[in-house]
This record gives structure tokens, C-alpha cells and sequence, in this order.
């Protein structure tokens, strides 16, 4: 099998994983979330150094499961974004006073908030699954369309320096298709489709490509290509949700304004 075959296989699994515990929701949803919070760790501390200090990543792991364990059990979102927020404080106390690497409160943070965002847009209900659609539906548009286009149109580059593929036409195409390809998902819902909406798109669609940077630095950073080699012919599960991981943040920032931290979906997508 080509590398090119395996990677439409393992995305092909992948989508029809992802989108099958998507509607499923509930605990099956949080579970997932969790385990993509752990694997992100995982290959954070990995690419840092942080797991060569084995005492250090034991504590870093113990409080990283704090939220998680709170997520599943199904606590409302103060208290398990509180959870994460002691997380992430205690392990920057115990970095300063062991001398230990300093990455791990920032990682705990990467794997664990949109973690616990990207549960809480789903919820339990209908405007949760059509949120979490409409969030896959922008970000894998944002993504697939932006290397498509910046391969045929080229350009100026958008971040030479970090991710020298990407370009501004890249950039601006995977935004016009995420605005069709979300605008589709409301609207096949019979959700709002107007205004607000086209902006959320378009400020999803920015941070899912801002996301995609960051983790591209951090590994430029680190020295390495891909953030492991967990998901054949695709590296990493960092490589693959960098823009995900962002635009679930930027949503449920959204949502908490509208409506709520615990019910984010339903001001954009109550029906």
C-alpha cells in the first residue's frame, strides 16, 4: 500500500470514528475527547523533553487526569475548567520548585481546555451536535481546501518562517470554502444562517489556520516533523487536530458569550 493510500485509509477510519461518537455523544463523546487530550500530552512531553524526566511527567499526567476524570463524570463546566486551571497552576509551582522543564503546565493547558471546550459545545442535545458538525465541517474544509488552493494558485507565503508551504491564497480559499461548507451544515439543520454566523465562520476558519501555525512552530522549535507516528501516514493526532484544538476554544468562547458555559451551542444553534 502507497503512502498516499494509506493516509485516505486512516482518514476515512478516522471521519467515520470521530463523526460515529459525535452523534453518539454523552460519555462515549467526553471519553474521546479525553483520550485526544491524553495522546496530545503524550506527544507534547514527548517532543519537549519533558517525558525524559520521568518524575516530572508522572505529576504532569496525575494532573492533567484531575479535569479529565471530572469531564467524564459529567460536572458542570466551572468546575472542571476550574480543575484544569489548578492543573495548570500546580504544575508550573512544582516546574519552579523542582527545576523541572517548564513545558508542562503549557502542555496540560493544550491537551485539556479544548478538550473540555470541544465537550461542552457537544452537550447532550440536538444544538450541540449540530454545533460540533458545523465546527468539523469549518475546520476540515479550512484545511484541506487552504493546501489545495495554495498548490494551485501559489503566492506570497503566509508564515515563511514557521510553515513555509502555507500562502495567503491557501489561506483566503480554505476560508471561502469553510464559509460555504459551514453555511451548508446550518442550513441542512435548520439553524440561523445569517450574519453571525458567516462571522463565526470566518473567525473560526482564522484560528483553526493560527492553531495550525502554532503547533507547526512548536515542532519547527522541537526539531521534529510530525508529532509521532501514532495514526498511519499521518503522524500524529497533534498534526492532525492543531487546527481543531483552536477552533473548539474560539467557539465555546463564543457560545459561553451567547448563552452560557454549560449549554455554549444553544445561542447559535438553539432551534
Amino acid at each position: 500500500m502507497s503512502n498516499l493510500q494509506l493516509r485516505i485509509v486512516s482518514a476515512l477510519i478516522l471521519i467515520a470514528v470521530v463523526l460515529a461518537l459525535t452523534i453518539v455523544g454523552g460519555v462515549a463523546f467526553r471519553a474521546f475527547v479525553g483520550a485526544m487530550a491524553l495522546a496530545i500530552f503524550y506527544e507534547w512531553a514527548t517532543m519537549t523533553g519533558l517525558a525524559r524526566e520521568r518524575a516530572a511527567l508522572a505529576i504532569n499526567v496525575v494532573l492533567l487526569l484531575i479535569p479529565l476524570a471530572l469531564l467524564l463524570g459529567g460536572l458542570g463546566a466551572m468546575t472542571v475548567f476550574g480543575a484544569a486551571l489548578f492543573a495548570i497552576v500546580a504544575s508550573l509551582v512544582l516546574a519552579l520548585l523542582l527545576r523541572q522543564v517548564r513545558t508542562g503546565p503549557l502542555g496540560i493547558a493544550y491537551a485539556a481546555l479544548p478538550a473540555i471546550a470541544l465537550a461542552f459545545i457537544r452537550g447532550n442535545d440536538t444544538p450541540g451536535l449540530v454545533a460540533t458538525l458545523f465546527l468539523f465541517a469549518v475546520v476540515w474544509a479550512t484545511d484541506i481546501f487552504a493546501y489545495f488552493v495554495g498548490r494551485a494558485v501559489g503566492g506570497p507565503k503566509l508564515a515563511p518562517a514557521i510553515s513555509p508551504g502555507k500562502t495567503w491564497s491557501g489561506a483566503v480559499g480554505g476560508m471561502l470554502c469553510a464559509l460555504a461548507a459551514g453555511w451548508a451544515v446550518a442550513a441542512l439543520a435548520g439553524a440561523p444562517t445569517g450574519l453571525v454566523l458567516i462571522a463565526t465562520v470566518a473567525l473560526l476558519s482564522i484560528v483553526s489556520q493560527v492553531g495550525d501555525l502554532f503547533e507547526s512552530a512548536v515542532k519547527r522549535r522541537c526539531g521534529v516533523k510530525d508529532s509521532s507516528n501514532l495514526i498511519p501516514g499521518h503522524g500524529g493526532v497533534m498534526d492532525r487536530v492543531d487546527g481543531l484544538v483552536a477552533a473548539a476554544l474560539g467557539l465555546y468562547v463564543i457560545g459561553w458569550l451567547m448563552s452560557g458555559p454549560d449549554a455554549p451551542s444553544s445561542g447559535l444553534f438553539g432551534m
